[in-house]
């Protein structure tokens, strides 16, 4: 298992966790009372806490279902990269799409999910063609119509 050094600014709220066994995501939990206006209402929403993602690995900031089916809130930049340099407090983009009813973020909320994982440093090297692939240049929709 990936350890991952966190600094908590606020004992009272929960370290990141899994909700179940085998789940890849774990809970951010917003630190502070928004609230995010109908209709595109949008607000950084930090959590209070710091992190030290190991080199190799990246964390994928992410929606909740359930904040999306229910209320229409998601992650504006979904999914937000933290790489793993980075050192200072996670916050997450939110924005309520409800046309209609805003939505109140309440300290402890849990309001979206980390994914940590890793992945290979690439260099780009320009070549004249690219070799062929049975896809070839189909692009958007070119494997079926729906």
């Amino acid at each position: 298992m990936l350890k991952i050094p966190v600094v908590r600014e606020h004992p009272d709220l929960d370290l990141p966790a899994h909700a179940k066994p085998g789940d890849a995501g774990v809970d951010l939990r917003s630190s502070i009372d928004i609230t995010l206006a109908a209709g595109g209402g949008r607000a950084l929403v930090p959590t209070g806490l710091s992190i030290a993602i190991p080199d190799g690995f990246a964390g994928f900031v992410q929606p909740r279902s359930g904040l999306a089916l229910k209320h229409g809130v998601t992650v504006l930049n979904s999914p937000g990269l933290i790489d793993s340099g980075y050192r200072g407090e996670l916050q997450v983009l939110l924005v309520n799409t409800d046309p209609q009813s805003d939505f109140e973020v309440r300290r402890g909320e849990r309001v979206a999910q980390l994914v940590i994982q890793a992945y290979q440093s690439v260099e780009f090297v320009e070549v004249d063609e690219l070799a062929d692939s049975d896809r070839g240049l189909g692009g958007f929709g070119s494997t079926g119509s729906t």
